[in-house]
C-alpha cells in the first residue's frame, strides 16, 4: 500500500519541484493542498498544475476568514511588529496553514505531511511546530533539508530535466509568499545589502511612493473593542476590509519595508515587503490607543508588543503563553473603539484626526486655560514629592562636600 503524503502547495517553484521529488523518494500518493489566506491565486490553474506535477489528489481550503479572525486581528491588537518593522504577514499565516493540513491529513487517512520550507527559514519551523501541536504522530518531510538541490536555479534545472513545465522565468525568480495581508520578496538584487531593491519591476501590491498620486487621499477607519468594522463609512468584514485598504494603500505607496532581519536559526537575511492595508491598520488602531489606553496601560502593552511578535515570528502561536499574551491584549481592547481619520500621501501615513466614545482625553484638564478639574497650583506639591530621591541625594551630595 502506497504511503499518502500531504503537500502544501502554493503553485510555485519549491512545492512544484517537490511533488515528483516526493515520488522518485518514496512510494507514496502525494495529495495537495492549497491553502487559501488569500493570495492572488488563479486555484484552477493551480490545481491543473498539481496534476501536471504528478500529484494524485489536489484540493482548495478556503481560510481567509478564519486567517483574519484568529491571526490577523490578534496580532494587530497586540499592535506586533518584529524588529520594529515587520508586519508579521508570513508569520501569521503559518500556524493556520500547518493547523489546516493537519486536519487534511487526519481526513485522508495520511502518513505524513511536506512542506516546501527551506532549512534556513523560519517557516520550516512554524509549520513544524504547527504540525507538532495538532499532529506529534504524523511525519514531517521537509525536501529541502534532505535532497541534492541547492539553488533555484538546479530547481529549474530538475523540471527541465524530466520535461515538466516550469512555473516561473529565471528572471523573475524572486522568492515570493503572498496572502490577503501581504507579500515578501527575496532573493536576487536583495541578497547584497549594498543595493536598491528595484521597486519598478518587483512591486505587485503598491506603486513605488514617486509614483503614487500627488493628491493626498483620506481614509477613515472605525474600530470596535481594537477590531476595524468600517471603512470611510461602509460596515464591512475583516477580509473585506483588508482588502479595500490594499487597494487603497496600494496606489498611495504606502506600506513598504526593506529589511534585513534576524532569523530564528540565527542568520540575517533581508526581504521586502508590502503591506499597505495592514500598515494603514496598525497606525489607526494605534491612534486610537493613544486616546483610550492610560499610561500604565499602554506602557506595559508595548512590553507585550514585543513579546508577542518574537513568539509569533518564531512559530510559537500554539503555546500557552501567546494565549496568556492574547488575554491580557483582549482585555486592554475593551474601550478601543472609536474612529480614525488617515491622510494618505507618497509612501506616508499621517494623522488626520480620532474620536473615541471612552477617549481619556479631556480638553477641560489638557487646555492652557485654568477649569475646575485642574488647579496649577497642586503641581508644586505633586513634582516635590515625585522628586523626592533626586531632593535627597543632592542634600547628601552637599553635605559631603563640606
Amino acid at each position: 500500500m502506497k504511503k499518502k503524503i500531504v503537500l502544501a502547495y502554493s503553485g510555485g517553484l519549491d512545492t512544484s519541484v517537490i511533488i515528483p521529488w516526493l515520488k522518485e523518494n518514496y512510494e507514496c500518493e502525494v495529495l495537495a493542498l492549497c491553502v487559501d489566506v488569500g493570495q492572488a491565486a488563479d486555484w484552477k490553474s493551480v490545481t491543473e498544475r498539481a496534476f501536471t506535477y504528478g500529484a494524485a489528489k489536489c484540493e482548495v481550503a478556503d481560510v481567509r476568514e478564519e486567517y483574519v479572525r484568529d491571526y490577523i486581528f490578534p496580532a494587530l491588537k497586540a499592535g506586533a511588529v518584529y524588529e520594529d518593522k515587520y508586519l508579521l504577514g508570513t508569520a501569521t499565516a503559518r500556524p493556520l496553514i500547518a493547523k489546516t493540513l493537519v486536519g487534511y491529513a487526519k481526513k485522508e487517512g495520511a502518513q505524513a505531511i511536506a512542506h516546501g520550507a527551506t532549512g534556513k527559514g523560519n517557516d520550516q519551523i512554524r509549520f513544524d511546530l504547527g504540525i507538532m501541536a495538532f499532529a506529534p504522530e504524523i511525519e514531517i518531510i521537509a525536501p529541502w533539508r534532505t535532497w541534492d538541490i541547492k539553488s533555484r536555479e538546479e530547481e529549474l534545472e530538475y523540471l527541465e530535466k524530466r520535461a515538466l513545465p516550469v512555473p516561473m522565468k529565471k528572471a523573475d525568480s524572486y522568492s515570493r509568499d503572498d496572502n490577503l495581508w501581504h507579500i515578501s520578496h527575496e532573493g536576487l538584487e536583495l541578497e547584497d545589502p549594498r543595493n536598491e531593491p528595484l521597486y519598478g519591476t518587483m512591486l505587485q501590491m503598491s506603486v513605488p511612493p514617486e509614483k503614487a498620486p500627488d493628491t493626498p487621499e483620506y481614509v477613515e477607519i472605525e474600530f470596535e473593542k481594537g477590531i476595524p468594522v468600517a471603512v470611510n463609512g461602509t460596515k464591512a468584514g475583516g477580509v473585506e476590509i483588508i482588502a479595500m485598504l490594499n487597494r487603497i494603500g496600494g496606489r498611495h505607496g504606502v506600506g513598504l519595508c526593506d529589511l534585513v532581519e534576524n532569523r530564528v536559526v540565527g542568520m540575517k537575511s533581508r526581504g521586502v515587503y508590502e503591506t499597505p492595508g495592514g500598515s494603514i491598520l496598525y497606525y489607526a488602531h494605534a491612534e486610537l490607543e493613544h486616546l483610550c489606553l492610560d499610561r500604565q496601560t499602554y506602557s506595559f502593552k508595548q512590553l507585550v508588543r514585543e513579546k508577542m511578535a518574537d513568539i509569533i515570528y518564531g512559530g510559537l502561536w500554539f503555546t500557552p503563553l501567546r494565549e496568556a499574551l492574547a488575554a491580557f491584549v483582549d482585555s486592554t481592547q475593551q474601550n478601543v473603539s472609536g474612529t480614525v481619520r488617515l491622510k494618505l500621501y507618497k509612501g506616508g501615513i499621517h494623522s488626520a484626526g480620532a474620536s473615541a466614545p471612552a477617549s481619556l482625553y479631556n480638553a477641560e484638564i489638557a487646555s492652557f486655560t485654568t477649569g475646575d478639574l485642574y488647579d496649577h497650583a497642586d503641581a508644586k506639591g505633586f513634582i516635590r514629592l515625585y522628586g523626592l530621591p533626586i531632593l535627597v541625594r543632592a542634600l547628601m551630595k552637599k553635605n559631603g562636600e563640606k
